[in-house]
């Protein structure tokens, strides 16, 4: 068999076409596995005719049609900075009835998902975008981005004490990765670090200070790989400019995967202000 007649329908393709199942995921809509799960159940259409495959390939001016919900044209890919306030949740719907980030976003903007999540009472540095493909790459530990984190914990901190969690822990059954921690200073019963990881596991710092008997009592993201949270203020957005989102995309693992500070860490430009004053709920 030759070369040519050993390629799948989808290397033979257009390079303008792409399988709807990614098509759908880089739109925000769901995860290519969910996409699978729609077409498999019927609810995907493409030119008005239903699905029954997702190898199917879609490009420019195909109309998608997903649950009775026209799927818009496919935008290159955006990223803002965002920086999040305490009191909100990172979710378009909260069961609680809570505030979402998104609730609070600028009505001019399009469809977005979050890069990652930070949780209720956590602040800081968010990376929204409108390609799901794009977030979902950019969460995974194999991306090797770096979140940096300024966290006040409750406690005095010998820096010895921090060495042993560059190897990781085990809290409660589940196991942590690298974690560096470095203690920025210390005011009366109450500590300042600067905490470094790859993974970013649910309420994984939280966990791993209450495991040390630390309990976080503030805690604001000031990096994601090559972004920073810099002067943004609260509650503010700024959109990425498309050549820098493509220059640090293309070598995300150079710029972002180190563990060495950046001249932002080193001096964070952090909103200073009491505990619960002036947060958005």
């Amino acid at each position: 068999m030759s070369e040519e007649q050993d390629k799948t329908p989808e290397d033979k393709a257009p390079e303008d076409k792409e399988r709807i199942a990614k098509r759908l995921a880089r739109a925000g809509i769901c995860s290519r596995r969910d996409a699978e799960k729609l077409i498999a159940q019927g609810k995907v259409a493409v030119n008005g005719k239903v699905l029954d495959t997702p190898a199917f390939l879609v490009g420019p001016g195909d109309r998608i049609v997903v649950d009775g919900q026209l799927v818009p044209e496919a935008e290159k890919a955006r990223v803002w900075r965002y920086h999040k306030p305490a009191g909100l949740v990172t979710t378009h719907r909260d069961p609680q009835g809570r505030a979402t980030v998104f609730e609070k976003l600028p009505e001019s903007m399009p469809r977005v998902i979050s890069v990652g999540r930070l949780d209720l009472n956590s602040e800081g540095l968010l990376l929204l975008t409108n390609d799901g493909e794009l977030a979902r790459s950019l969460e995974l530990p194999a991306a090797g981005w770096v979140r940096r984190y300024r966290v006040r914990v409750h406690g005095q901190i010998d820096p010895e004490t921090l060495v042993p969690l560059e190897k990781g822990l085990m809290v409660d059954g589940v196991k942590y990765g690298p974690i560096k921690a470095i203690l920025d200073r210390q005011q009366g019963s109450n500590a300042w670090l600067t905490i470094s990881l790859k993974e970013g596991k649910n309420r994984e710092i939280r966990r791993v200070m209450d495991h040390l008997g630390w309990p976080v009592s503030r805690l604001i993201r000031v990096s994601y790989g090559p972004f920073q949270l810099g002067s943004l203020p609260e509650g503010g957005i700024e959109e990425v400019p498309a050549k820098i989102v493509k220059d640090q995309l293309g070598g995300n693992k150079q710029d972002g995967g180190g563990w060495a500070k950046t001249a932002e860490d080193e001096h964070p430009k952090l909103p200073h202000k009491k505990p619960h004053a002036n947060r958005r709920r």
